[in-house]
């Protein structure tokens, strides 16, 4: 095996490493005695290879299939066409037969054939015939979809021509990408899906990468469809063995995965639905009366997670309304079902009205009013927002949302079951161990035998690569989250210091344009901010020169590879702990502290000290990079916390000393 992984690493053009190696080994070890596995692989290891040749071997000699999971479309992408190969073509000599492996994603990201040729109604109405709807082209240039001067119907009609080549129907392969809107044009939800009664299912997309799935002997896909498939609704093929990767994330994909929404506009989307199949019109009225009662009691409802007070009788009501006229049209729909030709408008109203009622029953269960006193916490919280839905900056129309407090059990029941799982990321520590990524997962203590632990480090010397320094004299950030004008001061030192080459990392949009705009009055450099063009083309302009820098918020802290000069600075504007009134994580740390523990450590500083790592991640990506991670927040030297924060970062070289940072970015600047 280990012949194999080097073949592999050759083929890639680099040189074998012994965390790679030892890496490898240390899979293998685990498959072979089903022991959970969790490695944290520096940046720099070779981890996928380090994983997918040992997972390979394993797939095919036992003839036991092997799921790898990531946590992004992105991230799939880039294995299935970038390592594996590489990795198949490497142990291919060594086994029995050739591996056959396959990519899997969810049915919304393959064309639908069946909505393409006019199957279903267009619930949006969108269109004429012709396609030719005289919209205003999209702000492309914010989205990041599509190209400059594309309509939504200039999208659509690309998509047809697309869909006329494509042998896999995978989103993926449209270049330049489309928005979501234009996307939902062509693709449907599994819950819209007719399945076996769909007229075109002999050439469904979807059901020949689920096809093609069943046969491998390893299936990519990622952490959304890992947390679907373990809802109680399979979407993948059996399997034994699993690989997570980035499992640093694991838990909030699986958190995001059960989290569910319903505000007004559902309810009315669902009733026009219902309106186009002309269904029984008092099943009608009731939706619309549903509407319009969920719609004036959410008016009312401020932003924020329901107490202990729940949510009074005339949300209740509402929802109770919307329950019921959900199922009520939802029975309407079904007595059409003697109509084949509405069969794809009926199946469409019965999802949109399907999920309405499932919600509502959600919700109505999740009423944190109806919990018995002292029995702990409730299984779910609730809250009321009003996200953007546009780039106005305006809020949205209010939606109630409710989520699992704790996905541990979820993810040790139902994600790894009965599967040997080896969890791995460059950042799975919090403090120095292991533990907290082990509990989140629902994994107990190590010394009970449940799973081994692994660091095996990184072939970057950080001590000798990468200063970090703390900005230990700066007051510290206030509670707008926008920095002082001591912060903006400081950051203009180090960048004119460094002759640009900043990756800023800021705890919110409002931070990252606020110091854009202060530091573009101070600074003769070129600076650029998230949200002010495609962020994939802001990225692209900030690899390409070294003078600039690019400032952003949570985009910017995980998954940004800006190697070599270009990125010699990596600012952080604060310590990234949870916002306070972000519902999920502030309950997670009240159910930690009425159960005994400690929240603030629990939650608040196990996810700030990830997202920290990850952030300082981004300086040192290859063995000549060099440069300075500036924390701009004072709290990690001064706060009783910042130790445990430190300990989960790389080893490298801390200071205090302003004047020692900008001396060394100044050795760093492209004019020396």
């Amino acid at each position: 095996m280990q012949a194999c992984l080097e073949r592999a690493v050759a083929a890639l053009g680099g040189q074998p490493r012994a965390g790679q190696q030892a890496m490898a080994a240390a899979v293998q070890q685990a498959f072979d005695q089903g022991e959970h596995l969790l490695v944290q692989a520096g940046t720099g290891t070779g981890k996928s290879l380090a994983y997918l040749v040992p997972a390979l071997f394993h797939a095919v000699n036992t003839d036991q299939r092997v799921v790898i999971a990531t946590a992004t479309l992105a991230l799939q992408r880039q294995i299935m066409v970038k390592d594996l190969p590489l990795a198949v073509e490497a142990v291919a000599p060594a086994l029995p037969r050739p591996p056959k492996v396959a990519l899997l994603k969810g049915r919304a990201n393959y064309l639908c054939r069946h909505k393409l040729t006019g199957g279903y109604p267009d619930e949006d109405a969108l269109f004429p015939a012709d396609l030719g709807d005289g919209l205003p082209a999209p702000d492309v240039a914010s989205s990041g979809f599509g190209r400059a001067g594309d309509s939504l119907s200039a999208q659509v009609k690309r998509l047809h021509v697309w869909a006329a080549g494509t042998e896999t129907g995978d989103r993926d392969e449209v270049t330049p990408g489309v928005t979501p809107r234009a996307w939902r044009q062509v693709s449907v939800s599994a819950r819209e899906c007719l399945g076996a009664n769909c007229p075109l299912v002999g050439d469904c997309f979807a059901e020949a990468a689920k096809a093609l799935a069943n046969l491998a002997d390893m299936v990519v896909t990622n952490h959304a469809l890992l947390a679907i498939n373990a809802t109680g609704n399979p979407v993948l093929p059996e399997f034994t063995g699993l690989v997570i990767d980035e499992a640093h994330q694991l838990a909030a994909s699986i958190t995001s995965a059960q989290t569910g929404e319903l505000s007004a506009s559902m309810v009315r989307t669902a009733t026009r639905a219902l309106e186009r199949l002309k269904a029984d019109q008092p099943k009608i009225a009731a939706l619309e009366q549903a509407t319009l009662a969920l719609d004036k009691v959410l008016d009312g409802v401020p932003d924020g997670r329901f107490g202990r007070a729940g949510y009074g009788e005339e949300l209740r009501t509402a929802l109770e309304a919307a329950r019921a006229a959900a199922r009520g049209g939802l029975s309407a729909a079904e007595a059409l079902k003697d109509q084949p030709k509405l069969d794809a408008a009926r199946k469409q109203a019965g999802a949109e009205l399907e999920l309405i009622a499932d919600m509502a029953q959600r919700l109505l269960k999740a009423d944190p009013s109806l919990a018995v006193p002292g029995s702990g916490p409730p299984a779910e919280v609730v809250w009321c927002s009003r996200p953007q839905r546009g780039g106005d900056g305006l809020p949205g129309e209010p939606a109630l949302y409710v989520a699992p407090l704790d996905v541990a059990t979820l993810a040790r029941d139902k994600v790894l079951g009965e599967a040997t799982a080896v969890l791995t990321s460059a950042t799975l520590k919090v403090g120095g161990s292991l533990a907290a990524t082990a509990s989140a997962v629902g994994l107990g203590p190590q010394a009970d035998g449940e799973w081994r632990g692994l660091d095996v480090g990184s072939p970057f010397d950080y001590s000798k690569q990468a200063i970090l320094y703390v900005a230990a004299d700066l007051p510290a950030p206030g509670r707008d989250g926008v920095p002082q004008a001591e912060q903006h001061a400081r950051l203009a030192d180090l960048i004119r210091a460094g002759g640009g080459g900043t990756l800023g990392l800021f705890s919110s949009r409002r931070a990252a344009e606020a110091a854009a705009e202060a530091l573009r009055e101070t600074l003769d450099l070129p600076i650029y901010c998230q949200g002010e063009a495609a962020l994939p083309s802001l990225i692209d302009q900030f690899v390409a020169d070294p003078a600039a820098s690019l400032f952003g918020t949570l985009s910017l802290w995980q998954g940004v590879d800006a190697p070599g000069l270009t990125c010699r600075l990596v600012a952080i504007d604060r310590l990234p702990f949870p916002r306070p009134d972000d519902p999920v994580m502030s309950a997670r740390k009240e159910a930690a502290d009425q159960t005994g523990g400690n929240g603030f450590m629990q939650v608040t500083a196990a996810q700030a000290g990830l997202l920290l790592a990850q952030g300082a991640g981004r300086l040192i990506r290859r063995a000549e990079d060099r440069g300075v991670v500036a924390v701009l927040d004072p709290r990690l030297a001064t706060a009783r916390y910042g130790r445990y924060l430190l300990a989960g970062l790389p080893p490298m070289w801390l200071t205090t000393d302003t004047a020692q940072a900008i001396r060394s970015l100044q050795n760093l600047a492209p004019s020396n």
